[in-house]
């Protein structure tokens, strides 16, 4: 795709990856996991798909976890997208650092807001259901440049 193409946003899967994650991932070209992974064959199957970047969650522990970095830039068709897990936890100003989009898990509630110009975007959980939010995960549609990101409720 001539200056397009397909980012896949999914986050606190704990250990889940559902079959309709996977088709939903279908396709993308990069991949990026916001945290909680869970279990490092939640990796190993997202890699299958596409190159995937991955920040480590509060829920991940152990040595295939600790190898996760806190934090991630994604370079995607010429745009730079922040990845942490906790969104409290940014400490830089997307805006003057040149991000076009901050990802980031953690609440489990989907979201995608733009604020001068930058968009922060939560895929929300695509892991086990957790109180009453959906199963969701994001994906991120470019085009010339420009970002569209969708959040994709999963039918579970």
């Amino acid at each position: 795709m001539a200056g397009g193409g397909c980012v896949g946003l999914i986050s606190d899967t704990h250990g889940v990856l559902r079959p309709e994650a996977v088709e939903a991932l279908r396709g993308c070209d990069v991949l990026i996991h916001a945290g909680d992974v869970g279990d490092p064959e939640v990796l190993e199957q997202l890699r299958a798909l596409a190159p995937t970047f991955a920040v480590r969650g509060n829920v991940d522990r152990g040595a295939w976890a600790m190898e996760l970095p806190v934090t991630e830039v994604v370079e995607v068709h010429g745009r730079s997208i922040y990845v942490l897990h906790d969104l409290s936890e940014l400490d830089l100003d997307p805006l003057a650092a040149g991000f076009a989009a901050v990802v980031s898990g953690h609440s489990h509630q989907p979201s995608i807001q733009s604020r001068n110009g930058v968009y922060y975007i939560n895929p929300g959980s695509a892991g086990p259901r957790r109180f009453k939010l959906p199963v969701t995960l994001a994906l991120i549609r470019m085009t010339d440049g420009d970002l569209r990101p969708e959040i994709v409720e999963l039918g579970v």
